[in-house]
Parts: C-alpha cells; structure tokens; sequence
C-alpha cells in the first residue's frame, strides 16, 4: 500500500515501540548480527527474522532444533545486551509530537521488549512512556499472535474493533489483524504486510480529539 489521504477513527491507540515509536534499527543490527556469527547464521537471512517479534520466539524459528529452554535462556542475555546498547537510538520523525497529541486520550505501548528495554530505549530517544504498557513480561505468546494487543485493549477497556494500531513489522501488522484491529503501518517495512494504510512516519499522522471521546486520525499523503 501507499499513503493516502485518509480518516480513521477509534477509540484507542495502540502503539508498537521499535520502528513505531523510536528508530532502535542500528542497536538491534550490531545485537543481533553479532548472535547470527556466534551460531554460523546468515546476518542478512536473521535481520529479515527478528523484527516485531521477542527474541526467543527469533531464535525458535532460526534455530528450530535447538531446545525452547536454551531460546528463553539466551534470550535473557540478549535483552540484556540490548538495553545496555542505546547508541544510536533516536525517536521516530514525528514520534514526540505525536504522543504529545495523546495526552488524556487512551492509548497503550504494545512491545515485544521488556520493561527495562522498553525504558531504555525510551528514554534513550527522549519521549515519554504511554502510563499503559504491555511488555514482554505480559504476555506468554510473542507477535504475531494477538495476544499482546488483546491485552492493550482490555486493560484500556475498549473492545478491538475500536482500536487502531500502529506497527512497522510484518510480525506486528499480522498481530493486529489477528486482533481485529484496523493497522497504521510505519515506515518502508510496512507496506509490504497489508496495513490498512502507511506513511512514511509519524509527521503524517494527525490526532484530533472528537467531543464525544473518540480519537479521530488523519493520515497525510
């Protein structure tokens, strides 16, 4: 799909971290491209994995003899790896004002990383944590099972139809669909994973807030 001029409307916001919210690309390249020479992986076939999904759930599909056990476990040392890795972290174009825009309006962080990740990269690009979060920590299936989204919703109390999503990856996009969420892709990743609509980047989304509590969206060319 390509950016069109266009309305959506919703009763909440749910909003992906990585690549949604803040650009944490050149991290999760060194992380994670580092992990593909320790197990003799292409770098190249890995990155095209790992995007939108926890990493154990990653290292399940690279390594799929390897046992569940050892992904969790391995996964634990990578988190750690990345949260101490903020170089380069920068929000997303428009990410600051964007969320700025949601004050008072309901809306939750929906992330495959961890509180202290979350928190790191976060702070590392200078916006604000949404006060509803759901974290690695929160759920027991990464995206693209909905489950994370699901939870967003609840804890928002707002059914899924009237939730918006905004995700970058293939792995997140699916995670909304499957949730019954209409999708706003973000950035170039995006378009190739059937959102409802995408943009560039965040610049091209404008919140307005309706008299009767609905958020309404407008999307830019």
């Amino acid at each position: 799909m390509t950016a069109t001029p266009s309305v959506l409307t919703a009763r909440a916001l749910l909003l992906d971290m990585d690549g949604t919210l803040v650009n944490s690309d050149a991290s999760v390249e060194r992380v994670w491209r580092r992990w593909a020479d320790r197990h003799g992986l292409d770098g190249d076939e890995v990155m095209k994995v790992v995007h939108g999904r926890q990493g154990f759930a990653s290292m399940a599909m690279l390594l799929p003899d390897r046992p569940m056990e050892q992904n969790y476990a391995e996964n634990a040392r990578m988190l750690a790896e990345e949260t101490a890795d903020t170089e380069g972290v920068v929000p997303i174009p428009g990410a600051r004002e964007f969320l700025a825009s949601l004050a008072g309006l309901p809306h939750a962080l929906v992330t495959s990383a961890d509180v202290a990740l979350s928190t790191a990269r976060m702070a590392a690009a200078g916006l604000e944590q949404p006060a509803v979060r759901v974290t690695a920590e929160s759920v027991g299936a990464s995206k693209p099972d909905p489950e994370g989204f699901l939870k967003g919703a609840a804890e928002l109390g707002v059914t899924p139809a009237d939730c918006v999503v905004f995700e970058d990856s293939g792995a997140g996009i699916a995670a909304g669909r499957a949730a019954g969420m209409r999708v706003v892709g973000i950035g170039p990743r995006a378009g190739f994973h059937g959102p409802d609509v995408v943009v560039r980047d965040l610049t091209q989304v404008r919140v307005e807030r309706m008299p009767s509590g609905m958020i309404r969206l407008h999307i830019a060319a």
